[in-house]
């Protein structure tokens, strides 16, 4: 049963439910590969894929546009898959499940995967339509954008042909981006020896959750809790007053999502219990009124549980609570070119015990400055450096620099105005985009990146606008109309 064929426009919204159909985690897209690959061919549309999984589909000008610019439309196929703690989804096989909620599309308990689902869908209504008018178009649809942006780094210099290049992967109406952060992660691994419980020793749980999570470019500056570093804050002191041990510590998921949950296994000398959960009951409201504006639904709890099966050792916990303590997050600079633009920041992501004794921590830094990009990636690392972990960085990916003379900008802005009778704001963006790693390989490419109010990105509260959409859309239609000719 579909609920979403009476949203407009039809045609971009039974596209996106189509999509919601069929898994797409990052790293995981060879369903949504192999449905592209059947769409271009059942719509007689010349199409391939690359070795790494791009795929790219083609189609001829409408007659008498055969001169205009040829445009690349680009969208990534992969989603970030989260769900609610007690939600039953396996996103490896089932459908996400899409509402509507008054002006906004969710979806149940999980991720709706608009990011970039909708401009993927935008893009089969492109190269389907029958009554719009443009040049020639190819559309180009990435693998893996969200764990490491694997498909625009493997994508080869003559993979497509067109020039300009829109890129359908914002989040902001009203909004054209021209520029964009770059990144790099810094990964911390902690090796750990298993101790057996204490004597005396009685297990408790603690747990965060409740946050906003959301994604750690667009949303660092929002002054949302991150669940790692509020329970960290909470065992780092309890360590210094009572005889605890830790038996396991897991919090976050996607490497850019600002974490939204956090859970913790320890051990308490049963002498030691009570004062335990008193420290708990008067650091869990403070906590809460100190995120009262921007996090109302947090939540912290403590409740007895059944021993670990192990603790870990002594020294690692000492140097892992104090690394987690030090660990930047947040916003580190703002750009002194673009005022409210965050130049700066880093992201402590996620920490997770894994099976051969070792303590895995995901750290992501973002800049609009290579140089300061690399600086606090350096400042992460001596941070777990000097708490005895291995450290090493993933490859990083550039940003994009502005083009304050783009054609591209120019042309949209002009299509904006006269569509919806006023100016859109056009910035540069904190989070990461692709586009960086095209200008790399086609360094000619004009660009610009545009697409509908979706909010709560990364986390099962993301949703997308309708209004929106149906503005989106116009706005692209109008745009491919208004190619100049070569």
């Amino acid at each position: 049963m579909r609920v979403l064929e009476k949203l407009e426009p039809k045609v971009v919204w039974n596209y996106f439910e189509d999509i919601c159909q069929v898994p797409r985690p990052s790293k995981k897209e060879e369903k949504i590969i192999d449905f592209l690959l059947d769409f271009g061919k059942k719509n007689n549309l010349e199409t391939k894929r690359d070795e790494i999984g791009n795929v790219l589909i083609k189609k001829p000008a409408t007659p008498g546009k055969e001169n205009l610019k040829t445009v690349v439309l680009q969208s990534h196929i992969d989603m970030v898959c989260e769900k609610n703690e007690g939600t039953q989804h396996d996103f490896d096989k089932d459908p996400i499940q899409p509402y509507i909620d008054n002006n906004w599309v969710k979806a149940k308990g999980t991720t709706l995967g608009a990011d970039d689902g909708i401009g993927v869908a935008a893009q089969m209504a492109v190269l389907t339509s029958t009554n719009i008018e443009h040049g020639p178009i190819e559309c180009l649809f990435t693998v893996d954008e969200e764990t490491g942006l694997t498909g625009a780094f493997a994508l080869q210099p003559g993979f497509f042909d067109g020039k300009i290049l829109i890129n359908l992967d914002s989040e902001d109406e009203g909004e054209l981006f021209i520029g964009c952060a770059g990144g790099v992660d810094t990964l911390a691994n902690f090796d750990f020896d298993k101790e057996n419980i204490p004597e005396n020793h009685v297990g408790v749980k603690l747990s965060v959750t409740g946050l906003n999570g959301g994604h750690s470019g667009d949303e660092i500056d929002k002054g949302l809790g991150n669940s790692i570093k509020i329970m960290n804050r909470f065992l780092w002191n309890a360590f210094d007053h009572l005889d605890i041990r830790l038996g396991n510590f897991d919090g976050g998921k996607a490497r850019n999502a600002i974490p939204r949950e956090a859970f913790a296994h320890i051990t308490v000398h049963k002498e030691d219990k009570a004062e335990l959960f008193e420290l708990f009951n008067e650091y869990a409201p403070k906590v809460k009124s100190e995120f009262s504006i921007t996090e109302p639904k947090l939540e912290l709890a403590i409740e007895d549980a059944d021993l670990p099966e192990f603790v870990i050792d002594e020294d690692t916990q000492f140097a892992l609570l104090n690394a987690l303590y030090a660990c930047p997050h947040g916003v580190y600079a703002m750009s002194r070119e673009i005022i409210g633009l965050v130049e700066t920041s880093t992201n402590l992501a996620s920490i997770k015990f894994l099976e051969d004794n070792k303590i895995f921590i995901t750290t992501s830094q973002r800049s609009s400055v290579d140089t300061a990009k690399f600086d606090i990636a350096s400042k992460v690392e001596s941070v777990f450096r000097l708490a005895g972990a291995k450290v090493e960085h993933s490859d990083g990916y550039p940003g994009w620099r502005p083009n304050t003379n783009s054609e591209i900008m120019k042309i949209t802005e002009k299509s904006y105005e006269k569509l919806f009778g006023n100016k859109p704001v056009v910035r540069a963006i904190h989070a990461g985009l692709e586009c960086g790693l095209f200008l790399e390989k086609y360094p000619y490419l004009d660009m610009i990146s545009f697409g509908p109010t979706i909010k709560g990105a990364h986390t099962p509260e993301e949703r997308i606008d309708i209004e929106t959409t149906k503005k989106f859309w116009d706005l692209l239609i109008d745009v491919l109309i208004n190619i100049p000719k070569n």
